[in-house]
């Protein structure tokens, strides 16, 4: 049988189990799996064993990797969920493709601004409303759904896979990186690619494939200035404020045009060659509509081009919040002792996590030293997370092309992502192989925002390249 002759049957099992497929994704999202929730911890294992039995069903040999424990602020040290290893296959003559996925969600109450119950998946003009529906649940289960369709069709399966599911990626994927350093002589070796499919389209019509991701510096500024909180009637005007330094100071880092102010941050930014230039001239993109998704009315860039490259290509500078102050209703007239400000870096190639924390650290340094201020100032870099650079005319991604053009009719358009996902680097460096970002849900999915979905669309047409992808990248 051809390939085009297998296509078609594979499209029509799909389409005609659809309401399965929903049934099942409804299932994974009834399990409230927040990993950033304590007390939600057991519904997190829950979700891994729900997650593991499916998967043996199919056949797929499972062990549960333990990563150890999680220490809370408190002192309090709880369980991480288990890591699931998943193996489908172990013929030599076949390519071997490792799927990474996450199990865990972001936190979602309706009192956030939900529109429905967050953990019922709610069906709506063809849209699948619920938490963790695309991210990364949807996506995660799309690639069992084939693996089950291939059974049903009584297809052999074109490679042997190998599956690496976390539940604590929306929490800082604690414990994973060091896990898969541990399994580089073993689980890991003698895989070909790497594909992970926890990002998403440009756009809500065309399909794309990823190649790039921003790294991220994410920052604290703390300051102190006195034992304790102060009335302002009383001490205001006579001391150095704490929250009056940390304003002086976030104030300096970026500019109203979104130029980063610390100087020597841009030193080691890679140059713009003209091949990659011609990249971002063929991709379809539609500023309007990026802008009302973003619910403004205007961008800092006006032409398409120069938006992406500011999301992708170029770092910036984000102003998250500050610790320690007054955020309640109404007022309340005190002078804080201790504020903490918080601001995150993304990076991208060729910068160095190392010389953007002394760049920052010597301009705070600089600031402060111009304010004459008593004040203890310290600047932390609480976390760092490198940038990710793939060959996007590697054999992989010609592959995942041609499983696109076999369902959708079109070419992909060839982007990166503005976003950080650090272990796609981990990946690459412990399996020194390519990695592919395979997005199957739309922009506005809404991952992380209320009134998360999965468009039936993306779902279905998601499992079909998903299938043909099998088989291209199985003949490269």
């Amino acid at each position: 049988m051809s390939n085009e002759d297998f296509n078609k049957r594979l499209f029509k099992y799909l389409d005609d189990h659809q309401k399965d497929y929903i049934q099942r994704l409804s299932d994974a999202v009834a399990i409230p799996s927040v990993s950033a929730w304590p007390d939600h911890r057991p519904e997190v294992f829950r979700m891994v064993q729900w997650t593991k039995s499916f998967m043996e069903s199919l056949g797929i040999a499972v062990e549960l990797a333990d990563v150890g424990e999680q220490k809370l602020a408190d002192g309090t040290k709880l369980k991480l969920p288990d890591v699931i290893l998943g193996t489908y296959g172990n013929d030599k003559l076949k390519k071997t493709v490792v799927i990474y996925g996450h199990l865990d969600v972001q936190p979602a109450q309706v009192s956030d601004g939900w529109d429905t119950e967050p953990f019922v998946l709610t069906e709506k003009s063809g849209k699948l409303y619920g938490r963790g529906s695309t991210d990364d649940k949807g996506p995660v289960i799309s690639w069992l759904n084939v693996i089950e369709a291939y059974q049903k069709l009584n297809e052999p399966f074109p490679v042997n896979v190998k599956f690496v599911l976390e539940s604590m990626e929306e929490y800082g994927s604690e414990g994973l990186e060091d896990l898969l350093k541990s399994l580089k002589n073993t689980f890991l070796s003698g895989v070909d690619y790497v594909v992970i499919s926890d990002s998403y389209w440009l756009g809500k019509e065309k399909p794309c494939l990823q190649y790039g991701l921003r790294g991220i510096c994410y920052f604290f500024i703390d300051v102190e200035s006195s034992t304790k909180d102060l009335h302002s009637g009383c001490f205001g005007g006579t001391i150095h404020e704490a929250m009056t330094d940390l304003i002086a100071v976030m104030s300096t880092l970026v500019d109203d045009q979104g130029r980063i102010l610390i100087d020597g941050i841009y030193d080691e930014v890679a140059q713009l060659l003209p091949e990659e230039a011609e990249i971002y001239k063929r991709i379809t993109f539609d500023v309007k509509a990026y802008s009302a998704e973003a619910g403004v009315d205007k961008t800092i860039q006006q032409d398409k081009e120069q938006i992406l490259m500011h999301r992708w290509r170029y770092p910036s500078l984000t102003l998250h919040g500050i610790q320690g102050a007054f955020d309640g209703v109404g007022c309340k007239t005190v002078i804080p002792r201790h504020v903490i400000g918080k601001f995150s870096i993304r990076i991208v190639p060729n910068m160095k996590i190392a010389t953007v924390e002394k760049l920052v650290e010597k301009h705070v340094k600089n600031v402060m030293e111009k304010r004459n201020s008593p004040n203890k100032v310290s600047v932390k870099l609480e976390h760092g997370g490198d940038y990710w650079l793939a060959d996007p005319n590697h054999p992989q991604y010609v592959a995942a092309r041609r499983a696109t053009v076999a369902v959708h009719g079109i070419e992909p358009d060839l982007t990166r992502e503005g976003g950080s996902i650090p272990i796609t680097l981990t990946f690459q460096e412990q399996t020194g192989k390519n990695v592919l970002l395979l997005p199957i849900g739309a922009s506005d999915d809404g991952a992380h925002s209320q009134n998360e979905k999965f468009d039936v669309s993306n779902y279905m047409n998601g499992m079909k390249v998903m299938g043909v992808y099998f088989q291209e990248v199985a003949r490269v």
